[in-house]
């Protein structure tokens, strides 16, 4: 299986990746960024799918048919968002659907979006975490194939409670494509 990792920062979800001794075969950003450089130092192909804007004429569809374009030229078969800030439409769905991986800093189905942590901490719990799922057309939804429970503590910040949540992520995320790789995870 060919696996393709989706990137827009810094890359420490895909240095996870990497460290684990996953097989990727692709690198692809939205955006130029620390992530595709750590990609290419590893010796790892690249793609950059630019997002040539971030304001209200986007066009999402547009987008995700260019993405889908590029990782069907280079034979993927898996797509794993490592941070991928843009969120992907239908085209991507339509190429990929059931193969395209996302982990959440939550335990799905709560506290889906962006602001998953902040809202977590808002909200009161005790309880948060990291949940891998294959994403769905709506944001953080889809089959969830992995979760892990973060206690919250009374002093975190979202900056405390998001780095510890980000420290199961990178274990949980390598060994849940690990084990699809593997075929021990149906898609």
């Amino acid at each position: 299986m060919r696996v393709a990792v989706l990137v827009s920062g810094s890359g420490t979800i895909l240095d996870a990746l990497i460290d684990d001794g996953l097989d990727v075969s692709l690198v692809v950003a939205d955006r130029p960024c620390r992530a595709l450089d750590r990609a290419s130092a590893s010796g790892l192909p690249t793609e950059l799918v630019d997002r040539e804007s971030y304001g209200a004429d986007f066009d999402r569809d547009e987008y995700s048919a260019r993405l889908a374009k590029t990782l069907q030229a280079h034979d993927i078969d898996l797509v794993a968002m490592a941070g991928f800030g843009t969120i992907v439409s239908q085209p991507m769905h339509d190429a990929f659907g059931g193969h395209i991986l996302n982990t959440h800093p939550a335990l799905l189905p709560s506290f889906k979006g962006w602001h998953a942590v902040a809202d977590a901490l808002a909200y009161g719990v005790k309880v948060s975490g990291c949940t891998v799922h294959v994403a769905g057309l709506d944001v953080d939804t889809g089959p969830i194939l992995a979760q892990e429970a973060v206690p919250v503590l009374a002093d975190d910040t979202v900056e405390s409670l998001h780095e510890r949540i980000k420290a199961v992520e990178r274990r949980l995320y390598p060994a849940t494509i690990r084990s699809i790789l593997e075929g021990n995870h149906l898609l």
